[in-house]
C-alpha cells in the first residue's frame, strides 16, 4: 500500500477544525455540532479509499458534513424549532466584552438566513471555497451559488441594520483600546 491513506489520514484530522466550523454555521449548537463533525469523520475514514485522487478532499469532506447533516434534519423534523435562537438566548449568560457582543450578533442574523444562503456564504466567505467548489458541494449551478451568497450578503446588511462602510470597524470602545488613550474609554 502506498503512502495515500497516511496523507489523506492527516488531511482527515487536518480537517476537523473546518468541519467544526462548517458544523456550527449548519446546526448551531456546539454539542451537536460535534456530533456532526464524529459522524462525519467516521464515514470519511470508513470510505477513505474510494476517495477519488485528483479532487478535493476538503470538499469531498464537507460534502459528507452537509449530506449527514441533511440526513439528520429530515429525522428531527418533530423537535421544536428555534431557528431564531429566541430559545437558547435565554438561557445564555450575556457577555462582558463588545466583540464577543457584535459575534452573538452576527451568528443570530446568520442563523436568520435560509439555510441555502447560509451554507453558500459560509462556504465562500469563511471556508473560502470557490463558486465553483460550492456548487459542487451542494449540488446546483454556479450561478445559483453567487446568487445564494449576493442575496446572504444583502440579507445580513438588513438584519444587522449596516448602510454603508462606516457601519463595520471596531466599536467606540475597541477603538479607544486602540488608539491608546484611556481618556478616551
Amino acid at each position: 500500500m502506498s503512502d495515500r491513506p497516511s496523507a489523506l489520514h492527516r488531511q482527515l484530522v487536518d480537517g476537523i477544525p473546518n468541519l467544526r466550523a462548517f458544523a456550527m454555521s449548519l446546526c448551531g449548537n456546539s454539542a451537536r455540532a460535534d456530533d456532526l463533525v464524529q459522524e462525519t469523520l467516521l464515514k470519511a475514514w470508513d470510505k477513505i479509499e474510494s476517495f477519488e485522487q485528483g479532487t478535493n478532499f476538503k470538499a469531498w469532506l464537507f460534502t459528507i458534513l452537509r449530506n449527514t447533516f441533511l440526513s439528520e434534519q429530515r429525522k428531527r423534523k418533530r423537535e421544536i424549532a428555534d431557528s431564531d435562537g429566541h430559545l437558547s438566548s435565554r438561557l445564555a449568560v450575556h457577555p462582558e466584552q463588545f466583540g464577543h457582543m457584535d459575534m452573538c450578533d452576527f451568528l443570530a442574523a446568520l442563523q436568520q438566513l435560509p439555510r441555502d444562503q447560509r451554507e453558500a456564504l459560509l462556504l465562500v466567505g469563511a471556508e473560502g471555497f470557490s463558486y465553483e467548489e460550492v456548487a459542487s458541494i451542494s449540488g446546483c449551478a454556479v450561478g445559483t451559488i453567487k446568487s445564494r451568497v449576493n442575496r446572504a450578503r444583502v440579507h445580513l446588511c438588513q438584519i444587522l441594520g449596516l448602510q454603508n462602510i462606516a457601519d463595520f470597524g471596531p466599536d467606540h470602545y475597541s477603538a479607544a483600546l486602540a488608539s491608546k488613550d484611556p481618556l478616551r474609554v
